[in-house]
């Protein structure tokens, strides 16, 4: 099949499949996005949230590949490490990678997705439909239903290629289920997270350039910096405990004797509002096998492999799944069955490792690091990485610092924990 008269249907218009209609549109197919949303970059609510993501080296080198990373970064700001907060107030930095100086990039992610659409958008060959929701897969006959949501209208539409970039709650992946030998496996944690916000008045009291972390065993906060000095804050901790905070004097008891340094900084009517007024959301963990189905139908990004945000993957994840998928497609003697087929055996395993990754870094960041042994382990990674670059590669570093499959990082820190007897 040649390039030149391959159709890509693309099925969500979040951060992967904005980039994948972008990576698409460079190889000169007829492409056509669809968004079941309106256009966030006319919608006032949706440009006035921010959640934060930060970006790293998978995502990095994607965004690279269509001429987008110093835009991006350029939105961005550089976090150097971690800086720990204790209950006394004792601050402890912990930087990433104090050999190379590699550093992690925050930003907002409502930013972020509209610089992704402008740039799908400014190709003569991409069409961007919001307002469009896919409705049902009919995948024996390779055909989707899709509804326009304006005029309620629901039509049929095939592709040379169809991509689910439809999220964690993907259609695409319901219809996939259906089949025959499909592996699913879905977790919902016990923890749940409420959005905060340390406003820009207050924002320079902290210090810059780095991911703040309140970590307290089962509860655990973080922030990140945004380009007017304002953070936005993510507190995690089991949803029995958010409903348990259902009044101001309860809130502020938790949160004087949990977070005391972060109640200033938020400040305490921000605090009560928040949570009288909104419900923490869940978290997900979603495994799938395969990734593909019949000659036509694929899944990226959360749709095939959801994660909790705990290794900061979630999105470099999915960028790098677009550039798999990417260079897959330009071996030009193969067909694109048997492309998302070679695809698949390559991501899952990998995919699932960093879902894993994701789980585990969860107890690291709210827990171990306040813990003795941690700290005498980064120490030893610390030290055989300034001595020994090339052999000696630490679990983060490998993980958002390089390419390296996330199946070998895991691989490595096993390997590594052997070696060092834990």
């Amino acid at each position: 099949m040649y390039q030149d008269r391959r159709k890509v249907i693309v099925i969500g218009g979040g951060l992967v499949g904005s980039l994948c209609a972008c990576f698409m549109g460079q190889k000169g197919y007829h492409v056509v996005l669809y968004e079941k949303r309106s256009d966030l970059r006319k919608d006032s609510y949706m440009r006035g949230r921010s959640i934060n993501l930060a970006i790293s080296h998978r995502g990095r080198v994607a965004l690279r590949s269509v001429g987008l990373e110093e835009t991006v970064l350029g939105s961005a700001i550089p976090m150097q490490g971690r800086l720990l907060h204790g209950k006394t107030g004792a601050l402890q930095s912990m930087p990433y990678d104090p050999v190379f100086n590699n550093c992690i990039y925050s930003i907002g992610r409502n930013s972020l997705n509209e610089v992704l659409l402008n740039a799908a958008e400014n190709y003569d060959n991409v069409k961007v439909k919001f307002d469009h929701k896919l409705v049902n897969a009919d995948i024996r006959r390779g055909v989707i239903r899709v509804q326009n949501k304006t005029t309620t209208e629901v039509f049929e539409e095939t592709a040379d290629l169809i991509i689910g970039a439809d999220g964690a709650y993907s259609v695409l992946r319901s219809a996939m289920l259906m089949t025959p030998m499909f592996q699913f496996n879905q977790t919902h944690i016990e923890h749940g997270y409420l959005e905060l916000y340390i406003p820009a008045s207050s924002g320079d009291k902290m210090t810059p350039n780095h991911l703040h972390i309140w970590p307290r065993g089962q509860f655990m906060m973080i922030a990140l910096p945004n380009k007017d000095t304002s953070w936005t804050v993510t507190l995690f901790m089991p949803l029995d405990n958010f409903t348990s905070l259902r009044d101001e004097d309860s809130i502020m008891y938790f949160f004087e004797n949990i977070f005391p340094d972060a109640v200033p900084l938020i400040g305490k009517n921000s605090l009560v509002h928040t949570f009288l007024s909104t419900k923490p959301s869940q978290l997900i963990s979603i495994k799938c096998s395969p990734h593909h189905f019949g000659s036509k139908f694929l899944i990226i990004g959360d749709a095939a492999h959801a994660m909790v945000p705990f290794y900061g993957q979630g999105m470099n994840s999915g960028f790098e799944d677009v550039s798999v998928l990417s260079e897959l497609l330009d071996k030009n003697h193969l067909e694109v069955k048997e492309i998302i087929k070679l695809y698949s055996e390559m991501r899952v395993q990998n995919v699932q490792a960093v879902c894993d990754l994701a789980m585990y870094n969860y107890v690291e960041m709210r827990d171990l690091v306040m813990r003795k042994s941690f700290r005498a382990r980064k120490a030893v990674d610390e030290v055989l990485y300034k001595l020994c670059p090339k052999i000696w590669f630490p679990l983060y570093n490998s993980v958002s610092f390089s390419s390296l499959e996330y199946r070998r990082c895991l691989e490595n820190k096993k390997l590594q924990d052997k070696e060092c007897n834990i």
